[in-house]
């Protein structure tokens, strides 16, 4: 079996559910869950934060198999329903349903439920994703309010820049303009505004990437968001090479060393969810000391540095990222952002998952 796994630490989600409640202060939190739990695991994680007020997937099959886990309190369909028959699932599970686009609303309309069901209205505030334009709310809510199928109505939208310089002024002015002539409940932050903007804590925040210790800032790490890491994706070296001044390493010849050098082979690649276009230089810890990566990573296999580790040896330990190595860190070296990383983790094919609580 090949070392690579991915060791998801339940407390550590435990402990960061926590840390965001406390600067959510009087709001609920509604949990996002999707993508498998952003990489960790969608029942282990529902099971570490088993009493958060609520919890936001995408899909009717992830919430039966939530439900079937016993969780018994608010799950959101984030995108709402796909098809009309998926609303007969939706009651018989008690789900909140998000209602972005006519054809949702016309679900709804033309069925009869023995229970009615909780429906966020999603209002486009600018992101111009999914949502319903600013002057057709009064309509819409007058509608849902006559709709015998809805129980209740929750007010959503979503940021586009809360981790930006731009921020959420604009877009929550607007949201605030319309849901002001309205006494109805109000979801708007994700995780970069519940911790940057204190005005954005209304009745429910939903936080994503930090429940998993990673930051949505570049310039605001986790351990400043008060954080801790859930996953440390691990390997072991696998074979060493030593390399002479101008030789290469891996395909492309990307990497040609300057002083002759000892490189680690490390049993971890891009078919494993690690990022192909990491640059040389990137951080990777090796029997618990910082080096860095070299050259182009493989399918199967990446480079690491050894000439200041001489003890490393076939079998030595490596974190890609984890306690040592902020995905963060690892992710700005590769163009790209931590949430792609952790979801990117092949953990049904390649990669298994192992569970720790401490």
């Amino acid at each position: 079996m090949r070392p690579i796994k991915a060791c998801i630490n339940l407390s550590a989600l435990t402990f960061n559910l926590q840390s965001i409640k406390k600067i959510a202060k009087n709001s609920k939190v509604m949990a996002v869950l999707k993508a498998n739990a952003y990489g960790h695991g969608l029942i282990e994680s529902v099971k570490a934060i088993k009493n958060v007020e609520g919890i936001a997937i995408l899909t009717i099959e992830e919430a039966s198999k939530i439900r079937k886990a016993g969780y018994k309190n608010t799950i959101l369909l984030l995108e709402g329903l796909f098809a009309a028959e998926e609303i007969y699932q939706a009651e018989k599970l008690n789900l909140n349903i998000t209602l972005h686009n006519d054809r949702q609303i016309e679900f709804l309309d033309n069925v009869v439920l023995k229970n009615p069901v909780s429906v966020h209205l999603k209002i486009n505030t600018g992101m111009n994703r999914l949502g319903f334009p600013p002057d057709q709310i009064d309509y819409l809510i007058e509608n849902l309010n006559a709709n015998p199928n809805v129980s209740d109505i929750t007010l959503m939208t979503h940021f586009a820049s809360a981790d930006e310089k731009e921020g959420i002024t604009k877009q929550l002015d607007c949201f605030n303009r319309i849901t002001d002539n309205y006494n109805l409940s109000s979801s708007v932050a994700n995780s970069a505004a519940l911790y940057k903007f204190p005005e954005s804590r209304l009745d429910w925040v939903r936080p994503g990437i930090m429940l998993y210790g990673a930051s949505p800032f570049e310039d605001i790490s986790a351990k400043k968001l008060d954080v801790k890491p859930v996953m440390s994706l691990v390997s072991e070296i696998i074979a060493l090479q030593d390399l002479k001044t101008g030789q290469a390493v891996g395909y492309g010849n990307n990497f040609i060393a300057k002083k002759d050098m000892r490189i680690g082979i490390v049993a971890c690649g891009y078919g494993d969810g690690y990022p192909r276009h990491a640059k040389t230089g990137t951080p990777i810890l090796v029997d618990q000391k910082k080096t860095t990566t070299i050259g182009r990573v493989s399918m199967d296999m990446l480079y690491v540095d050894l000439s200041n580790n001489p003890n490393a040896d076939i079998g030595s330990e490596v974190e890609m990222w984890g306690n040592n190595i902020p995905v963060d860190d690892v992710a700005k070296n590769s163009g790209t952002v931590g949430y792609e990383l952790l979801c990117n983790v092949t953990a049904s094919t390649r990669v298994p998952l192992e569970y720790e609580d401490g």
